[in-house]
């Protein structure tokens, strides 16, 4: 499921996006906005589905070996760890994997995905962690699980053969492949022996957390220009080159969220967009913007235009 801070990431993206394009309707901008998150989802089910998909390979590559006319001993009678993977057969079941990849039309069917799966599976096959699992005699669940979540994480997620074949797909993935990293994860660690087809799968975000993204977004818009007419004031003893594009963003939905949404904390809301700067602008970023916000904010609350409602928060 998406945090805060990754909606907030792709708030930002959106709000940069929308001031640099000639199409200034507020609609399609937020349109496009949900769009970009609802396709996290089908990055994180398309993953989910590499493992059954790896299965299925190995399962027509193993029948294959058996048909030859020479078969040796070890076809004809195959080592079948991974065929037989508990958790592997689990996310096979999955009635939540299957019906969400029905409605949103995801498989790895094709000649070029099935040519994608037989090169991430002789990958895998050749990998030290691939050949000592399979030397393991009649592994437990723990030891089928520990060995799906460290081939998940060592050969699957880094491997190359895939991220180029997202990023082909959509460039804009590059941005969610740790998160979607993570959302796979934990699904897969969730699974345990008494996991049934009804185990659940993540869903994107909570019903709310959309009503979040579209306010930030279009206050940020509809206020851009009075934001950053007020940003100014407070920036403007500071050394030209210092004001990086992209922190004038940042501190723009900083005071977006401070303004409009009473219940989130002033420091939670300062300490995000301060960790948001570390990755997406300068490296000093972080230390100006701290600075100039702390000093903003503490003025806004005390003109009354930043209002905190909640225990705590008063």
């Amino acid at each position: 499921m998406l945090n805060r801070r990754h909606l907030r990431i792709k708030v930002l993206q959106a709000l940069y996006a929308f001031t640099q394009s000639d199409n200034k309707s507020l609609t399609a901008g937020e349109k496009e906005l949900l769009h970009s998150i609802d396709k996290m989802y089908d990055l994180y089910i398309l993953y989910l589905l590499v493992l059954p998909e790896l299965k299925f390979f190995a399962e027509r590559k193993s029948e294959e070996r058996k048909r030859k006319i020479l078969a040796t001993e070890e076809s004809l009678n195959p080592n079948r760890n991974f065929l037989d993977n508990q958790l592997i057969a689990l996310l096979e079941d999955n009635l939540m994997l299957k019906r969400k990849s029905e409605e949103l039309k995801l498989d790895w069917i094709g000649d070029v995905n099935q040519d994608l799966i037989k090169k991430l599976y002789l990958q895998i096959e050749s990998s030290d962690l691939y050949i000592a699992y399979m030397a393991i005699e009649n592994p437990d669940f723990d030891q089928q699980k520990d060995f799906i979540l460290k081939l998940f994480k060592r050969e699957i997620c880094n491997s190359p053969i895939l991220l180029n074949h997202f990023e082909e797909m959509r460039i804009h993935w590059q941005d969610d492949f740790d998160h979607v990293f993570g959302m796979s994860l934990k699904t897969l660690k969730n699974f345990d022996k008494n996991s049934d087809e009804l185990t659940d799968i993540f869903n994107l975000y909570k019903d709310d957390e959309e009503e979040f993204v579209s306010k930030l977004f279009n206050k940020a818009v509809t206020n851009f220009e009075s934001y950053t007419e007020l940003l100014g004031k407070y920036t403007k003893n500071w050394d030209s080159e210092r004001l990086a594009k992209m922190d004038i963003f940042i501190m723009v939905l900083a005071i977006t969220e401070a303004k409009e949404f009473s219940t989130i904390p002033l420091k939670v809301t300062l300490n995000e967009y301060i960790e948001i700067s570390k990755f997406y602008s300068t490296p000093k970023s972080n230390t100006f913007i701290n600075g100039v916000l702390d000093k903003l904010f503490g003025d806004l609350q005390k003109d009354g235009s930043i209002r905190k409602v909640g225990r705590g928060l008063v």
